[in-house]
Order: C-alpha cells, then structure tokens, then sequence
C-alpha cells in the first residue's frame, strides 16, 4: 500500500473518532442526537473498514469511501439551518474538506485496482 493511501486512511480513521466522539459531545441541537448517533454508527462501521483495509483488503475500501461520503453528507445541514453558530459551520467546513482529501488519497488505491486489470 502507498503512502498516500495510509495518509488517507489515518485522516479518515481520525473523522471516524470525531464521529464516534459526537455523540457525547452533541448538545442536542448542534448536532442533533439523531444526526450524532448516525455520525457514531458510520464512524464505528467506517473503523472496522479502515482496519480491515490497512491489513490489505481492498474489497474494504469502497464500503468505506462510501460511508465517509455519507457521513459528510451529514455535516451538510449546517449550512441550511439558521443560528448553527459559528464554531458548528466551521467544524462542518473542515468535516467535509477533509472527508474529500482523505477519500481522494484512499480513492487512488480503489481505482489503481480497476485500472491494471
């Protein structure tokens, strides 16, 4: 595996953990619990893929490009609702600049595969 790929998944590993920390940290609004418990699950879920892929399986990195998307996608609202303070719209922005980095490094991994075949 590249580096860049275990660059990926380390930052992709570390919003998993954010993810997984919403849940205590949530106040009830910013995210909503509902939002912060799916934010755990898909952070726990995405942990599980990120490990089995840094042992080399690549048939764990689709799943988890595809929950990381998903768990950006949640970050989203930030920007529709009205009074997300600040620090709220800022931790979105980063969420989902950083979500894209990671699955862009990991990514090249993914698509490396299907292109030498």
């Amino acid at each position: 595996m590249i580096a860049s790929v275990r660059t990926g998944l380390v930052l992709l590993g570390l919003l998993s953990v954010g993810d997984i920390a919403d849940l205590v940290l949530t106040d009830g609004s910013h995210p909503p619990y509902a939002i912060a418990a799916l934010s755990a699950a898909l952070g726990v879920a995405s942990l599980y893929f990120i490990a089995k892929a840094w042992q080399g399986s690549r048939s764990a990195l689709r799943p988890l490009l595809v929950m990381r998307i998903v768990s950006a996608l949640t970050a989203a609202p930030a920007f529709v609702v009205h009074d997300v303070p600040v620090g709220a719209l800022a931790a979105a922005v980063a969420i989902i600049v950083l979500t894209a980095v990671g699955v862009v490094l990991v990514g090249r991994e993914s698509t490396s595969d299907v292109v030498t075949r």
